[in-house]
């Protein structure tokens, strides 16, 4: 009689379809994807405002025109590399959440402040969301 080894069991890697990591992965990338379309979509109506208005409300939308396709682009190269961007992560929610804090505090009661504040709110919640899901603070041990 010989000795047989006992069988080992499968490995789960290869039989899993699709890993935790792979799956939060494309979670985050989803909700940075939506975030990219609702900055584009952003900037196709500041379009208007910049042609309807005069004076210093001109000279805002028209900062804002050039800003909202600048961050779909941020959101789209956090998808696609979102642990290789050390620091891009947290300059972006900071900024969301530097608008938060100024629309509802020193420009509060200003019209429009609400508008960004609501906007730029969800923003931040989203893009927390998918730097927790894609781990983009791992981007800086990766230096």
């Amino acid at each position: 009689m010989t000795a047989t080894t006992p069988a080992t069991p499968p490995s789960r890697t290869m039989n899993t379809p699709v890993s935790i990591t792979a799956g939060r992965d494309r979670a985050a990338q989803i909700i940075l994807g939506l975030c990219a379309v609702g900055a584009l979509v952003a900037t196709a109506a500041t379009v208007g405002e910049v042609t309807d208005t005069d004076g210093a409300v001109r000279v805002a939308e028209t900062w804002r025109l050039g800003g909202l396709p600048v961050f779909a682009g941020l959101f789209l190269i956090l998808a696609a590399a979102p642990r290789r961007m050390a620091g891009l992560w947290e300059l972006v929610i900071a900024n969301k959440l530097a608008l938060v804090a100024a629309g509802a505090t020193y420009l509060s009661g200003i019209e429009g402040a609400n508008d960004f504040v609501y906007v730029d709110g969800v923003l931040v919640v989203l893009l927390v969301a998918a730097y927790v899901l894609a781990r983009g603070w791992t981007a800086w041990s990766q230096r």
